[in-house]
């Protein structure tokens, strides 16, 4: 087992309806100067009220998504090249099923992945604490946390020392969501994965772990508020 280092408002009154008159006065009451019942007068009106609104509702969610996605967009396009501009590689492979669950940690046959380490894909029921760890994790339990948003970084058996005292670094600054775990096959590469995407570094390069972990921490299949994703939970 590795080692862990306004009130709502009341609603608004009905509008009484005027009293009904009688004689000459109940049709001066009823009808329009253009001879059009009153009451189909307010239901036009209350059709184009309803109609406007809602049109204007329908833009406000438009342009809402539109900057929402168009923003993460531009914004994982920003993250990717100044990933590779730090002379790091990246990647975003497919998402495989996420289901059903592993209840061991050793199945037989293993979890087959699309990238190394994993991105994506089937995993262990019960996820990683959130931290930082001196050993090496079980690959199929970090899946699990990248499904809920997780950032992981991984660094090889040839990275210096200096290089991961950076990464504890780099953690301490923003450890929501995030993992860090030693991962001897990766040589002199640190790995950073999130849901579907993935970076690798010679070395520990800040600014592209910074545009990493910008661009993709909690995005990914299933959604947790932040204060559920902190070191130790």
């Amino acid at each position: 087992m590795a080692k862990k280092k306004p009130r709502t408002p009341p609603p608004p009154r009905r509008v009484q309806a005027p009293k009904t008159r009688t004689g000459a006065s109940r049709t001066s009451s009823r009808t329009a100067s253009s001879g059009v019942p009153i009451g189909e007068i307010g239901a036009r009106q209350r059709a184009i009220l309803y109609g406007v609104a809602g049109s204007g509702i329908v833009a406000l969610i438009a342009v809402v998504l539109l900057v929402a996605f168009g923003s993460g967009a531009s914004g994982a396009k920003a993250a990717i090249t100044a990933i590779r501009n730090a002379g790091c590689q990246f990647r975003t492979y497919p998402a495989l099923p996420r289901t059903p669950h592993y209840s061991v940690l050793n199945p037989k046959p293993a979890p087959s992945w699309n990238s190394f380490p994993p991105s994506s894909g089937r995993h262990y029921y019960q996820p990683l604490i959130f931290g930082i760890y001196t050993e090496a994790v079980p690959e199929i339990r970090a899946v699990h946390n990248l499904e809920h948003g997780a950032v992981i970084v991984q660094y090889g058996d040839k990275v210096s020392q200096s290089n991961v005292a950076k990464i504890t670094a780099w953690y301490q600054k923003d450890a929501n969501a995030v993992v860090v775990a030693p991962l001897a096959k990766l040589g002199n590469k640190v790995a950073l994965t999130a849901w579907t995407r993935w970076a690798e570094c010679t070395g520990f390069n800040e600014k592209a772990a910074n545009a990493f972990r910008n661009a993709f921490r909690y995005h990914a299949p299933e959604h947790f508020p932040k204060s559920y994703l902190n070191p130790g939970e």
